[in-house]
């Protein structure tokens, strides 16, 4: 259950060892493909092996967990991460190599893992992703994902004003179902016409 591995056309999804930590250190360091994940860029391995140990093999010790590494089936080499959490939004999350972008991999990548948390029970999955990265939403459309509302954060740890657009997929048949805790806990929230 803790993580099972996948497999798509181009892809194998797989946990990060301890073996992973130099392609961790290539995706981490990048500033541009961290500008918009809620920490900066690493700046040595040690910073890479913190990450992995605080954000993986702690997730990868409870019983359910969903935090792969996403590698080509060539080299099985990690470019990139995909995740959903456990916790209640269930919030569905992702990042890539820059020169990987603009390929579909992170959508192919998704449509895997909302399969398999979809047939593991989750009954949904919410993302959020800076307005300023139109890109993001439309990955989250090409997995399915619907837009509910967008609201505003100051964002940490970076302490930027942001304004996020929160999207849903239900698997329940609960289609009306909306998680509102972002709505709820922002005093600036809205829903965007046209998106």
């Amino acid at each position: 259950m803790n993580t099972p591995s996948l497999e798509t056309a181009r892809l194998i999804l797989r946990k990060f060892t301890e073996q992973d930590m130099e392609a961790l250190f290539l995706i981490l360091q990048d500033k541009e493909v961290n500008r918009f994940l809620p920490w900066y860029p690493v700046k040595s391995m040690e910073e890479a092996r913190k990450f992995y140990k605080e954000r993986y093999a702690s997730k990868y010790a409870r019983p359910q967990a969903y935090a792969y590494a996403i590698c080509l089936k060539k080299d099985n080499d990690p470019i990139g991460y995909i995740e959903v959490d456990m916790e209640e939004h269930h919030d569905f999350g992702y990042g890539l190599r820059r020169e990987f972008w603009h390929k579909g991999i992170v959508t192919e990548a998704g449509k895997a893992v909302i399969r398999q948390v979809k047939t593991d029970g989750l009954p949904y999955i919410t993302a959020t992703h800076d307005r300023n990265n139109p890109r993001s939403g439309g990955v989250m459309r090409n997995v399915g994902m619907k837009y509910q509302y967008s609201y505003e954060e100051q964002w940490q740890p970076k302490d930027i004003l942001v304004i996020f657009r929160m999207y849903q997929l239900n698997f329940d048949g609960n289609e009306d179902r909306v998680y509102k805790k972002y709505w709820d806990t922002s005093a600036v929230h809205f829903i965007e016409p046209n998106i």
